[in-house]
């Protein structure tokens, strides 16, 4: 049985890169999490605009990032400089997809090596699953914490970092009226069902790789 710490360190980055990745991909890809989520907000009432007409501007657009579906929005009024942040944005979900992918390639190979008889090092007696677990909730508290106290610092220092050098994110609702059916509060619980997603994944997974561990040794 052959230790290895380098692949340790590569399982560690490439769970945590796989279940981050996979969690932003979740509410991209299902759709009637933003669906609950409007009416969770009661958009229809608050907007004076019809269920189905707030629908169908999120699905057009949902159509242009994911699957490069002409632009739109619907019954909803979009302008040039609105389009070319969508564009910004599809670049950055076929990213996140590329790297799910690149991500889940990664462990699946990890996997043949295991079954081939190469083993994980674990540094300070912890799992690399720990580590990239315990290493992304560090992150994520840090975040929630920023979060907590100045949502709107969060928010703007995430588009400058993602869009460097842009100022089209900041949209005017006279002339974007998409950014009336996609909200703060809808942000603040996409991000908060990424971090379930993300930290549930890996935790679980520690526990069920230290289960097994435990299991094999009595």
């Amino acid at each position: 049985m052959k230790l290895s710490k380098s692949l340790s360190v590569l399982l560690s980055l490439s769970l945590a890169l796989f279940f981050l990745t996979a969690a932003i991909a979740f509410p991209i890809l299902f759709r009637p999490f933003y669906y609950s989520q409007a009416d969770a907000l009661n958009l229809p009432e608050q907007l004076g605009l019809e269920e189905s007409v707030i629908h169908e501007a999120y699905d057009e657009v949902m159509d242009y990032l994911v699957y490069g579906a002409p632009f739109g929005t619907g019954e909803l009024r979009w302008s040039a400089e609105g389009q070319a942040h969508f564009a910004d944005c599809r670049v950055l979900f076929r990213l996140d997809f590329l790297l799910l992918a690149i991500s889940a390639i990664l462990l699946v190979l990890l996997a043949v090596l295991y079954c081939r008889g190469i083993r994980f090092h674990h540094f300070l007696g912890r799992s690399p699953a720990f580590w990239s677990a315990a290493g992304l909730s560090a992150v994520f508290l840090a975040a929630a914490v920023w979060a907590i106290l100045d949502f709107d610092g969060l928010f703007t220092a995430f588009h400058h970092i993602f869009f460097p050098g842009k100022t089209n994110w900041v949209f005017d609702w006279r002339t974007d009226e998409i950014i009336l059916i996609l909200p703060e509060a809808f942000w603040a619980r996409t991000g908060a069902l990424v971090l379930v997603l993300c930290l549930g994944g890996l935790w679980l997974t520690t526990l069920a790789l230290w289960l097994i561990r435990r299991y094999r040794k009595s």
